[in-house]
């Protein structure tokens, strides 16, 4: 909104620095951590006035947790409006990258808060039905893949492999909304402890943030050896609008968290940073950077094919975090590890633009 101002201004004097995704990239992340830290008391009184007794805590879950009962959870609303905020107003509104991108945001974050309150009206840890779930997030996250298509290429491209290895044509489009839901649900599965999935999330979005930026570069694009994708840079503003939508959130959600992220806010990061990887092809790459939301999401897949064939388990308690609360970790040294190992990815994940 600000960059449409700007330019029917004719970028007169300090104004000139909108021209710049750099300068709008750090003023949405500004704009939204200021945003979050302001409203985040107020918000999260009415949501503690709202919801009564908070999100349900599973019986059968570790023991420790169900000291967090009555914490409110839906917190991803305040991540998605201080995010959805910023972005409008940095954004440059014709690019239909950043608009793919916050579809899936919005979309997926109201799929989780519809499955939120459910858990919280009925005063249980099932909400929506998976079928339900999946079929909604497929749905928007093929529309906005098609979008992207509209825009970009449906080739395929690998880490460490220079230029396309095959062009999937059409069937992109199922591929992408594949990569979106999945990476989608991995990040929900990851929110099971405070701050878990928040920080490596973050983590995620800076190392995108790089990635969309070079993409989006015919120079830098060329001389690595990545796709150059016209318009794909200004998802640095959703990505650091992300960062700092994050981090007000994380404010809050300290240990003893005042609030719950929710599936509002999961799903709708992980959704986020999905549609990113696929507006950019590095879709395989954010298998490395996001690698222990990928880790998190495959123990649940295997903790339950292995439990129905054989009736035994492969984990003390799916998802992994859980597994090592089990063996004696407590929860900040399981969520400092988990942040460890996530920096640690994503510079292996950025490694692969130059190897190539």
């Amino acid at each position: 909104m600000l960059y449409v101002i700007a330019e029917q201004l004719g970028f007169p004097g300090i104004l000139n620095l909108i021209r710049y995704i750099s300068f709008r990239a750090g003023a949405a992340s500004a704009t939204a951590l200021l945003i979050g830290l302001v409203i985040g008391p107020k918000f999260i009184s009415w949501l503690r006035l709202r919801q009564g007794k908070g999100q349900p805590i599973r019986a059968d879950g570790p023991q420790s947790h169900l000291a967090k009962r009555g914490t409110p959870t839906m917190g991803g609303l305040l991540i998605l409006t201080s995010l959805s905020i910023s972005v409008l107003l940095w954004m440059e509104l014709t690019n239909l990258y950043v608009w793919a991108c916050l579809l899936v945001t919005a979309g997926f974050g109201l799929i989780g808060w519809l499955d939120d309150y459910d858990k919280v009206k009925k005063a249980h840890h099932a909400g929506l039905s998976g079928k339900t779930r999946l079929a909604l997030e497929f749905v928007i996250a093929g529309f906005a893949t098609w979008l992207m298509v509209q825009q970009g290429n449906t080739h395929l491209y690998l880490p460490f492999v220079q230029g396309p290895v095959l062009d999937l044509g059409w069937f992109y489009i199922a591929f992408g909304a594949f990569v979106i839901v999945a990476f989608g649900n991995a990040v929900n599965l990851t929110d099971g402890l405070d701050g878990l999935a928040t920080m490596p999330v973050v983590i995620a979005a800076i190392a995108f943030l790089l990635i969309s930026y070079l993409v989006g570069n015919a120079r830098f694009a060329n001389y690595l050896g990545i796709p150059h994708i016209l318009g794909v840079g200004d998802l640095t503003v959703l990505l650091l609008a992300i960062v700092g939508a994050c981090l007000a959130f994380l404010w809050f959600n300290a240990p003893p968290a005042a609030v719950f992220m929710g599936d509002t806010g999961s799903l709708a990061l992980g959704g986020a940073l999905g549609a990113v990887s696929v507006a950019t092809h590095h879709e395989f790459v954010l298998v490395i950077v996001g690698g222990i939301f990928v880790v998190e999401a495959l123990s649940v897949v295997i903790q339950v094919a292995v439990y129905k064939r054989t009736g035994k388990r492969v984990f003390l308690m799916a998802p992994i975090h859980h597994h090592f609360e089990q063996l004696g970790w407590s929860e900040p040294t399981v969520v400092i590890r988990f942040w460890i190992i996530s920096f640690v990815l994503a510079l292996a994940g950025l490694s692969t633009l130059k190897l190539r």
